[in-house]
């Protein structure tokens, strides 16, 4: 069996750094072992930067490539999905083209997995080709109880397509809600069942109106469901936060992703690590910063989120609402931001954390004898991602 010897100026194993040392893998990419470089012998290959395992984004909607550049940035969120809504019926062969492009783009900046939303089929053949790996997260809105049970029998449908389909990775499919604000009482009844060991992915507290919503009943979601023509008289206050009206429902599942957290608390964080005692499911907040900058120039709190010891993993979100699908800008944004964000921590993020976010650590995020998790090379200065593997 052949085998390529890799060494860079340092080796970031998903963990943390170790220098003069050598990777090993064989023909196919599967880590055999990680040497001083004293006893590689012959034959290694020398890189600049960082030899890292290839990056996850926990985050993307793929569906959505074809709308970039079509929605101006700073609209806020209401006047954003409004214009999602409206306006993402384009030409088959348009969304198609976009589609596969897109996950060229990803590819090529290092990412070997993917959290994709889809509310339709329209990735489904570009995944066939198998070039990465994804965890197809089949989303569910509808605010109006008497649509509940025809979104959830389309939903069913999509994810026996998804299943047969994708038959290599069948388990990475899930129903997921869309967010606290697009899923009446009725609706979450229906998809509770189906969240029962899964990975689930919520958008949450993407905006402060989002509280607003739960709390009092008022701000810009009143406007977005009139704008939208939506009968919004079933929606009762809670007096609590979004996340905290929501929560319950998910418990079930093996992994939770909440996706943004712009406005996250630490009262909503207290109110997780209360139920984690009487559960056994895993939470990650997933971080979209270039997404948050572009849709309501906002950004998450991580001061809040590193100092509650959360475990936090990166996503890109769609090119409708970002200039790129790179988890490398997300990070150089993070740093130009929170400069006390250690590069280990980001690339920690970016590596282990999200695969097992995904349910997808037994092979990927992490250099470990028998896993193939791809190999990058990573400048840590200027942030560029280059895959090797």
């Amino acid at each position: 069996m052949k085998y390529r010897k890799l060494k860079g100026d340092k080796i970031f194993d998903g963990y943390e750094f170790e220098e003069d040392h050598v990777l090993i893998i064989n023909e196919d990419g599967t880590v055999e072992e990680k040497v001083p470089f004293s006893e590689a012998g012959d034959g290694v290959e020398s890189y600049n930067g960082i030899l890292s395992p290839a990056f996850i984004n926990c985050h993307c909607h793929l569906e959505l490539s074809h709308m970039k550049n079509k929605i101006a940035e700073k609209t806020g969120l209401v006047e954003f999905v409004y214009q999602i809504i409206n306006g993402r019926h384009h030409p088959k062969e348009e969304i198609e083209e976009a589609i596969k492009n897109a996950e060229l783009e990803m590819y090529n900046n290092g990412i070997i997995a993917v959290g994709d939303i889809c509310n339709d089929s329209a990735t489904l053949a570009q995944k066939q080709n198998r070039k990465i790996k994804y965890y197809n997260f089949i989303e569910v809105l509808g605010w109006l109880p008497s649509v509940a049970q025809s979104r959830f029998d389309k939903a069913r449908e999509m994810y026996d397509l998804f299943a047969s389909q994708t038959s290599a990775t069948r388990n990475h499919n899930s129903v997921v809600p869309h967010a606290s604000y697009s899923v009446s009482g009725d609706l979450w009844h229906q998809i509770q069942p189906y969240f029962k060991n899964k990975v689930v992915s919520i958008h949450n507290q993407e905006t402060v109106f989002e509280d607003d919503f739960f709390k009092v009943g008022k701000g810009d979601f009143v406007r977005m469901y009139e704008l939208m023509k939506i009968d919004n008289t079933h929606h009762k206050p809670t007096n609590k936060s979004s996340l905290q009206s929501y929560f319950h429902y998910l418990t079930e599942a093996k992994n939770i992703i909440l996706v943004h957290n712009t406005f996250i608390t630490q009262n909503d964080l207290d109110y997780i690590s209360d139920a984690h005692q009487y559960n056994s499911f895993n939470t990650f907040f997933c971080l979209c910063v270039n997404a948050n900058q572009y849709i309501e120039d906002a950004l998450p709190p991580f001061d809040l989120l590193i100092n509650n010891n959360c475990d936090i993993v990166l996503g890109t979100d769609s090119l409708a609402s970002n200039r790129s699908l790179s988890i490398a800008d997300e990070m150089k944004t993070i740093h130009k931001f929170f400069p006390a964000v250690t590069i280990n921590q980001l690339l920690k993020w970016a590596t282990i954390n999200g695969a097992r976010a995904l349910d997808m650590h037994d092979q990927l995020g992490s250099f470990e004898r028998g896993k193939k998790p791809g190999v990058i090379q990573f400048d840590a200065n200027n942030f560029i991602a280059k895959r090797i593997v």
